[in-house]
């Protein structure tokens, strides 16, 4: 094995500084180290914003992830895109189309073989959609979650609104 002091890896093998040429050119003792690097600079930021985005803003993480996951692997964030838009057409509960949308990530990502960032980042995102609906899933339980409403209730004209103000 050549020292790996004082050389490089741009000027050895292929020149690439990418796993595959360290690999070649140090064993794969590097080149697993270079991968999951390589890996893992593209995985930390997208799941650092992801959840960043998620709780900075207040939401529950699911369009911010959804929207990762449309960049990172873009047939797996557009399966749990149709997952969550038709399991919201039928149940008309957010939540409930959250969640299962999540929980779809990952099954949909190993059925197409994604590589192994990606299911771990879909595992990831869908515990963290499970843990941030924590209340909802309570709500669901106890039947109190609100659904959602295509039409809004009609309201009195106004008219009407002001004479029936009660009496104090």
């Amino acid at each position: 094995m050549r020292l790996l002091r004082h050389e490089d890896i741009r000027k050895v093998g292929s020149g690439n500084i990418g796993a595959t040429n360290v690999w070649r050119t140090y064993g794969a003792r590097y080149g697993v180290t270079v991968m999951l690097a390589d890996t893992l600079k593209g995985f930390v930021p997208a799941l650092l914003a992801t959840i960043y985005m998620g709780f900075a803003k207040g939401g529950k993480a699911v369009a911010t992830c959804g929207g990762a996951f449309l960049a990172v692997a873009p047939i797996v964030g557009g399966v749990g895109a149709i997952v969550w838009l038709v399991t919201f057409a039928l149940f008309r509960y957010a939540s409930v189309a959250s969640i299962v949308a999540a929980l779809s990530l990952p099954v949909v990502a190993v059925l197409l073989e994604e590589p192994w960032p990606v299911i771990a980042f879909a595992g990831l995102a869908a515990l963290a959609v499970i843990v941030l609906h924590r209340p909802n899933i309570s709500r669901l339980r106890a039947g109190t979650e609100t659904r959602f409403r295509f039409r809004r209730k009609p309201q009195p004209p106004a008219g009407d609104r002001l004479r029936r103000k009660p009496l104090a």
